[in-house]
């Protein structure tokens, strides 16, 4: 019998003498082969000793005040013979009485990467603090991202228009005319005031700042094995477009000639008041028992100016207050109905047509603190503010509308990326470069030969790879004339009599279908233009899902020539001014356009057509990079999924990883996955012949 040891913020817990606890590791099962932040839980129970009553503050008798709070998750540490076996968390789950006395705490055990996924939780990519790549979104500051180079650049604007239908045709007489609105050869002079139009024109992420962000916000670490790998171009490279809505750029307030201004630069001016913290752009209130004996709850804005403006509050990103066509000052009451006050994290935005100069803008908390409960104070002040004069691309507002956890999710399968805890760092690597490098060890001796089975490895006679989204008008038509969806592929053992089921793999992004445009007053004359049509099939604005891409910057030589860039347009959204531009980033679906030995990667899973050259010379994709040696190798006929029971030592239990691999009677294995009854010493094992 093993000796197991459990800690609970570092307080030993007394267990039951024959209690079972089992540990089950898997990073990849065939069984689910794109499950992704893989860990382990376990549930099992505890008595009610003193020492665990004392550790769990008594949680049946609910009078105690400050009770063990068993809405979180705390610290916990398994150890087998004194030795350190996992780390992780306990969530208390609830107590059993008998004859009305505590007898029992359930509780479940959780590994590192399910704590991540509750860090998580339902967060959205517009939670996370983008200011620091917030931007002016005007003519000027849209051709300047249109021409800056992806490479030293994490913000640009690709040439993807939200509804012109653009096209190249060097003919004479080409006016600004709708018909030919979106031709972008250039011609000097007035009355030919086509090209793109620049608030056609939306700014793009490098997706490397969003994992950095989420870093950052969540308190998070990741391995530099791939998300920081600058040498993985099809990860590094990858942008994502900040498409929030469908149709133009919006501020948001539903109005494009008005500006929205973040109000920050709050600094404590009375005390910092007990629960309540300041950041530049919130207010953080935090629950705690003074917060019960508020008196006054305000938000002060002073100013002398005569312009109309819009003030809304958000409580937890959500708006919880709005008044429109302001003039002068305002008090706003939380405690009197004006909005629902309560714990949480406010912010507060202006909107208007033009710049107002505000004296200051405060927020003021009165309230009795306990156990005197004399009166306090807390009051948080900008000093003079300013709102905006121009639009401000608000980065986190301008984010697609989806949840972290997803976008990792998504990230994870397209790479086929796999994740575990090491030293407090989130271990991220290919799983094909997981099991490179990796440990020995031959467990013939530890095997319980009487039990073993060989089974079926894969239940499946087919896996589907495709993005969520490719219903964009290109897109779309490519689907009709080819009977699958763009870059959709499928891998299967190729025969039709195979047992099993159809498995998808989705990814939940979209995928645009790009064109290189020829001059239409010379067909044969290709031009180096590519762009990106975001419309449905009616040719309508369209949302979809994120659109990740690669931008690749080009100048145009002499003999192209340049592309018609429209700066000015009127309040009917007319072209009224044009200039040339010599250099675009174009999006595309590859990390060159070339397509050379060097550097032939395409993000699909198919291998597709280049959209620039026409043929496959891209011959890399997402499932020939990243899945076709671990779906081969599991489709292979050679495979099995090897059952067996095992006692292994302490020195492989406690030092064996999921990457590592196990030789029984001379034959090599890939773990699946390894369940261990820690009290028993009993492993149930699943292994993959190493083909």
């Amino acid at each position: 019998m093993q000796v197991i040891q459990l800690y609970i913020l570092d307080q030993r817990v007394e267990l039951f003498k024959d209690e079972s606890v089992t540990i089950t590791d898997s990073i990849q099962n065939v069984k689910d082969i794109d499950k992704v932040f893989t860990s382990f839980s376990q549930s099992f129970s505890v008595p009610a000793s003193k020492s665990n009553n004392k550790l769990f503050k008594h949680y049946y008798n609910f009078d105690i005040i400050n009770g063990f709070d068993a809405r979180k998750k705390v610290d916990a540490i398994i150890e087998l013979n004194n030795l350190p076996f996992r780390s992780g968390k306990i969530k208390l789950e609830g107590v059993d009485l008998k004859n009305n006395k505590a007898h029992t705490y359930r509780i479940t055990f959780f590994g590192d990467i399910v704590d991540l996924k509750d860090k998580l939780g339902e967060k959205k990519l517009s939670d996370l603090n983008f200011s620091a790549y917030n931007l002016d979104y005007d003519a000027t500051t849209v051709k300047d991202r249109l021409t800056a180079s992806y490479l030293s650049n994490d913000i640009v604007a690709p040439l993807i228009t939200q509804s012109q239908r653009l096209f190249y045709d060097s003919g004479s007489g080409h006016t600004h005319d709708d018909e030919f609105s979106g031709n972008l050869h250039y011609t000097s002079g007035g009355g030919h005031e086509h090209g793109v139009k620049w608030n056609q024109l939306k700014y793009a992420i490098r997706v490397n700042k969003i994992i950095e962000q989420i870093e950052t916000d969540l308190g998070l670490s990741f391995s530099s094995d791939f998300f920081k790998n600058t040498s993985i171009n099809e990860f590094n490279r990858l942008f994502l477009w900040l498409h929030r809505k469908s149709g133009k750029v919006e501020d948001l307030s539903g109005n494009i000639s008005s500006f929205t201004t973040e109000v920050d630069g709050w600094t404590p001016t009375i005390g910092a008041g007990q629960g309540f913290s300041i950041t530049n752009t919130t207010l953080n209130v935090i629950a705690g028992v003074a917060l019960q004996y508020y008196t006054s709850f305000q938000l002060y804005l002073n100013t002398l100016g005569t312009a109309p403006y819009k003030l809304e509050i958000f409580k937890d990103g959500q708006s919880v207050y709005v008044e429109t066509d302001i003039i002068g000052s305002i008090i706003v009451n939380g405690l009197s109905g004006d909005f629902a006050y309560g714990d949480g994290s406010y912010t507060v935005s202006i909107t208007a047509n033009s710049a107002i100069t505000f004296s200051s803008i405060a927020w003021s908390v009165e309230y009795r603190e306990p156990p005197a409960f004399l009166t306090q104070n807390a009051f948080y002040d900008t000093g003079s503010f300013t709102t905006d004069a121009t639009f401000v691309f608000n980065v986190s507002k301008q984010m697609p509308d989806i949840k972290i956890i997803d976008f990792l999710t998504g990230i994870f399968k397209t790479f086929n990326l796999t994740a575990f805890v090491e030293n407090d760092v989130i271990q991220v690597k290919p799983l094909d470069d997981f099991y490179i490098g990796t440990n020995t060890y031959d467990i013939t001796e530890f095997v319980d030969v009487n039990s073993s089975k060989v089974d079926v490895a894969l239940p499946f006679k087919e896996i589907e790879f495709k993005f969520k989204d490719t219903k964009t008008f290109l897109a779309n038509k490519f689907g009709e004339i080819n009977n699958r969806d763009w870059s959709k592929t499928a891998y299967s053992a190729g025969e039709t009599e195979l047992s099993g089921r159809l498995y998808k793999i989705e990814l939940p992004f979209g995928h645009l279908l790009y064109e290189r445009l020829n001059d239409a007053d010379n067909v044969i004359d290709q031009k180096n233009i590519q762009w990106g049509y975001n419309v449905d099939k009616s040719q309508n604005a369209y949302l979809g899902s994120p659109l990740l891409f690669y931008p690749i910057t080009l100048g145009f030589s002499a003999s192209h020539g340049g592309i018609s860039f429209v700066d000015v347009v009127d309040e009917n959204d007319n072209a009224t001014s044009h200039v040339e531009v010599n250099s675009a980033n174009l999006p595309s679906n590859t990390t060159s356009l070339s397509g050379s030995a060097l550097n032939k990667y395409q993000f699909n899973f198919n291998k597709e057509a280049s959209e620039w050259t026409g043929n496959t010379n891209f011959e890399d994709t997402l499932y020939s990079v990243y899945y076709s040696n671990y779906i081969t190798s599991v489709f292979n006929p050679k495979q099995r999924l090897t059952k067996l029971k095992a006692y292994l030592p302490m020195r492989i239990l406690l030092n064996y990883g999921l990457g590592d691999r196990f030789i029984v009677a001379g034959n090599q294995y890939k773990i699946n996955s390894i369940s261990t009854n820690l009290l028993t010493g009993e492993s149930n094992i699943e292994l993959l012949n190493d083909l």
